[in-house]
């Protein structure tokens, strides 16, 4: 992690904590900055290389939004809900393009596409991406054990989530997060279940947090949907989890390592992740369709007791059947061939609350299992650990 260099402040600049503490403070002088009457205001997060010029050229044109009649009354309601300078608000609109490949992208796969487990897995499971993550893992070792000492989630799972998400930052994603936002919030496509209301949610809440750290919305970059940072958080959840882990007064998603192991753990944890709970064991399902389809009627949410799958057929291992709490007769199907099972655990559940799938969850989890066996495999290589503080 890089610490930012600390920007000059004037004379007269009252303390960050004192205008963090104070929305109302907050607001007045972020409405002197969108008059430019505070360049140099102290709470102003420094940008990134390159990122003032990039946000200057873009302001310089208004965009397809700056002067839609349903945009300047989500701007409205934004500043009045979320206490924040109209003129600032509208200005961030304003500068907002229409992304045509968000529009593609967010469309649903064709008609017929066969699920297949081993094809995914093999997306996200390779040399590369293992040993990846156990660089990863030993660059970051005291963040991970400090996350899974205060949070009780283990390295491997965030270092897997992490891996899966952005291949350690190598895949982030370069739509501006603003463009996205807005198209699908207002210009959302036809031809699949309309999300529009969830991506103003989420524009609504990414403005908030550039208020926050004193960044033009026209800097941050990320995923057709919006999602940021090596994590992919949307800005909802930034707001919600993401945590300060390193202290340094920002929440950086990008560049602090950090913030990045601790918001995951946080969000973890949050969505009912339980300290030292297995994620899944091993099953056979039943042979009988009936009994089957009754394991598999309540999808990836834990319903049933050991004894409650046993009776209906299913086959368990000795450490499954000890489980104490619900489970779920997990499906992957593998395109032509037959499907595969696990019983996923509460724990299992939780990693689809970062993204609704089995197969997620699934690779996510032999991700991990596979970085920390590489982690055992060569322990020599792995650093002493350092103060967390």
């Amino acid at each position: 992690m890089n610490p930012r260099p600390a920007s000059p402040a004037p004379a007269a600049a009252l303390p960050l904590l004192t205008v963090r503490r104070h929305p109302r403070l907050r607001a007045a002088l972020l409405a002197a900055l969108c008059l430019g009457l505070a360049s140099h205001s102290t709470w102003a997060k420094k940008p990134r290389s390159g990122q003032a010029d990039a946000a200057s050229a873009a302001a310089a044109t208004p965009g397809p939004y700056a002067q839609r009649e349903d945009v300047a009354a989500f701007a409205a309601s934004v500043a009045e809900k979320r206490q924040l300078p109209l003129v600032w608000v509208q200005k961030q609109l304003a500068q907002a393009q229409r992304a045509e490949a968000a529009r593609r992208f967010i469309m649903p796969p064709p008609a017929g596409t066969a699920k297949n487990w081993a094809a995914y897995r093999a997306r996200f499971i390779d040399a590369a991406r293992i040993q990846a993550g156990s660089a990863f893992w030993r660059q970051n070792t005291a963040w991970l054990e400090k996350a899974e000492a205060q949070y009780g989630v283990p390295p491997e799972l965030v270092v897997g989530i992490v891996g899966v998400e952005t291949f350690y930052g190598r895949i982030m994603g370069n739509f501006r997060i603003l463009d996205a936002l807005a198209t699908l919030g207002f210009d959302f496509p036809p031809g699949r279940k309309d999300r529009s209301e969830f991506f103003r949610e989420q524009l609504e809440e990414f403005l908030v947090y550039c208020a926050r750290e004193g960044i033009s919305a026209t800097v941050p970059k990320g995923s057709f949907a919006g999602a940021m940072g090596l994590p992919q958080f949307m800005p909802g959840s930034i707001n919600q989890f993401a945590v300060d882990f390193d202290r340094d007064g920002h929440i950086d998603l990008d560049r602090s390592a950090a913030d990045v192991v601790g918001s995951v753990a946080h969000f973890m944890v949050r969505h009912g992740w339980q300290r030292g709970m297995p994620a899944r064991y091993g099953i056979t399902p039943p042979n009988e369709t009936t009994q089957r389809a009754t394991l598999l009627a309540p999808d990836i949410l834990p319903s049933f007791t050991a004894a409650q799958m046993r009776d209906l057929g299913a086959v368990l291992g000795e450490e499954a059947l000890a489980h104490v709490g619900p489970m779920a007769l997990v499906e992957l199907q593998m395109g032509e061939a037959a499907p595969t099972y696990v019983a996923g655990t509460a724990n299992f559940y939780a990693v689809t609350r970062y993204n609704w799938s089995s197969y997620y969850a699934m690779a996510v989890l032999d991700l991990a299992q596979e970085v920390k066996a590489a982690m055992v495999a060569a322990p020599a290589l792995k650093p002493a650990p350092r103060n967390r503080d």
